[in-house]
């Protein structure tokens, strides 16, 4: 579970949402430019938690999509897993 949590899409999320939060707590007024950050946080947490999810799944030997940026290795992954 610690190689899930701490990599570097979900610090990077993280950290992108600590500073949005830094710059609400100024008395800046909530723009369109502060409403595009937030949803930008928001893609990339979602992207970051799909990444997770498809290597745990492909670790597993689950099918994954195609898309996905493991695809490809899951026999890698099952590999290692199995090693363990």
């Amino acid at each position: 579970m610690r190689k899930y949590l701490f990599g570097t899409g979900i610090l990077t999320a993280i950290t992108g949402g600590l500073t949005l939060l830094r710059g609400m707590r100024e008395d800046a007024p909530f723009t369109w430019r502060t409403a595009l950050g937030w949803l930008s946080w928001g893609i990339t947490l979602a992207l970051a938690i799909g990444a997770i999810v498809d290597v745990r799944r492909a670790s597993r030997g689950e099918i994954i999509a195609n898309d996905s940026p493991v695809h490809g290795r899951e026999k890698k992954l099952l590999k290692r897993r199995v090693q363990r």
